[in-house]
């Protein structure tokens, strides 16, 4: 972050910083609409039951209490901290809360249902950039009733590169895999426990192959030769659709296999053709997370990969049923507060000024505020942020605090009604009409623009 928060892990940006972060989250906005996507919003609290029934999270989740509670829970299992699956808790993840809008929903809803939610979530995780407790993920998903096509698969990822594309950030890749492919491999190997597998291959780059073999011959019984053939797996990165032939280098046969290298080759196929240089096939990528069936994404900035994933997610088939009833989808969350965290700290992009005014109306007497009143309304009816001084201090007294909030105009107006405005950043004044002037289309809003920064200054520090 740009600067230390004096709570660890709660990030709060200052006017300017605030303003990049409300750029990034137009942008997303605009992009996601631009598809159909419809946004909707969440409660910021679930049962614990309800957050914990896919994955092995409970650590990260920040459960609810009164300070003053009656039936506060004083046996020795509240004492011990287990959960109580009807107490709440605030949301880890904004594609839970969703899977039970869409079950509690559905007769409201038409399928296949493209939502957009962009929202505040919290985790009790060790802070450090890029990791808060409390931060804002944009999510896009589309949900079937039953049934949804693969292509939606395709589709999602191609609009991800597009929003990413938009933002004032480096290079990325969205590097994708299929589950799918990946379980059929292990089964075809004489692997059966996948989810382990999988568990174990996730944790590929942070402890290496030699360490994720360890593990998977001595928690899961792999062989030397099934160990070796997972990495061999693993190890598969293409820019195209090669990573088919070399899947069946490795000889392994599963339907499943074959179904899922099917799907990934779909997705590469097409973000070759509409987002070039924009997406991989890696192998390697699992997610951790238990409820993905299908495609999974996970991706990294180029010259920040040590800052993790901003955006993942993927396949699922069976996270949200009601009976017999299931709402298959697919989605992708980017994480907004670790990328802008990541745009402040490297100054990456800048806001044009400080404030959304533009224009800040001079007071000749303290007498004239109604007058100045009258002129800010003109102005403000055509779209132009302003502010009126507060008091009548020396003119040279107002422009200094026009400059120091980062208001790039200042208005006058003299005892026989005539209108001047200034740009205090050239000096240049001239006469204005309040009902037709306007600023430079530039000045008009607060602008946000992309620092160019060399290759070696993006590397994380």
């Amino acid at each position: 972050m740009a600067r230390t928060a004096s709570l660890s892990g709660f990030p709060e940006w200052l006017p300017e910083e605030r303003l990049v972060e409300l750029h990034v989250l137009d942008t997303l906005r605009k992009v996601f609409e631009l598809h159909g996507f419809a946004s909707i919003e969440t409660r910021a609290v679930e049962t614990v039951a309800q957050l914990l029934r896919k994955g092995e999270i409970d650590k990260e989740v920040y459960g609810l209490s009164r300070l003053q509670d009656d039936d506060a829970d004083t046996s020795e299992a509240g004492k011990a901290g287990k959960a109580d699956p009807h107490a709440l808790a605030l949301h880890f993840d904004l594609t839970v809360p969703f899977a039970r809008y869409v079950v509690e929903n559905a007769g409201y809803l038409a399928f296949p249902f493209r939502r957009y939610q962009i929202q505040k979530v919290w985790r009790g995780e060790r802070p450090q950039e890029g990791r808060a407790r409390e931060f804002t993920q944009a999510d896009i998903d589309v949900v079937g009733d039953g049934e949804l096509p693969f292509r939606y698969d395709v589709e999602i990822a191609l609009v991800i590169a597009e929003a990413l594309s938009a933002l004032p950030i480096p290079d990325f890749r969205l590097r994708i895999n299929n589950r799918k492919l990946a379980e059929g491999f292990y089964r075809g190997i004489g692997l059966d426990d996948t989810a382990g597998v999988l568990r174990s291959i996730d944790k590929l780059e942070k402890i290496g192959a030699a360490k994720v073999a360890d593990l998977l011959k001595t928690e899961l019984g792999a062989t030397d030769d099934q160990a070796q053939a997972a990495l061999n797996l693993a190890g598969i990165r293409t820019e195209d659709t090669s990573f088919v032939a070399q899947v069946r280098a490795l000889g392994v046969t599963n339907d499943l296999l074959e179904e899922g290298l099917n799907e990934l080759e779909q997705v590469i196929e097409a973000a070759v053709q509409r987002a070039p240089g924009k997406v991989v096939a890696d192998l390697s990528i699992a997610r951790g997370l238990d409820y993905y069936t299908g495609t999974v994404v996970e991706t990294v900035l180029v010259g920040h990969e040590q800052l993790g994933s901003i955006c993942s997610g993927g396949r699922y088939d069976a996270l949200a049923s009601k009976g017999n009833r299931k709402f298959p989808g697919v989605g992708l969350s980017i994480g907004v507060t670790r990328l802008v965290s990541r745009i402040l700290s490297q100054d990456l992009a800048k806001a044009s000024r400080s404030v959304p005014t533009a224009v800040l109306v001079a007071l000749t007497t303290d007498e004239s505020w109604g007058a100045a009143q009258d002129v800010a309304s003109q102005l403000r009816s055509r779209g132009i942020a302003t502010e009126v001084a507060a008091k009548a201090e020396k003119f040279g007294k107002q422009i200094k605090f026009a400059d120091r909030r980062g208001i790039p105009f200042v208005w006058f107006t003299d005892d026989d009604g005539k209108h001047q405005v200034k740009d205090i950043r050239s000096g240049e004044q001239a006469d204005a009409d309040p009902a037709t002037w306007t600023p430079p289309s530039e000045d008009l809003n607060v602008q946000v623009t992309t620092v160019q920064v060399p290759a070696a200054a993006a590397q994380p520090a």
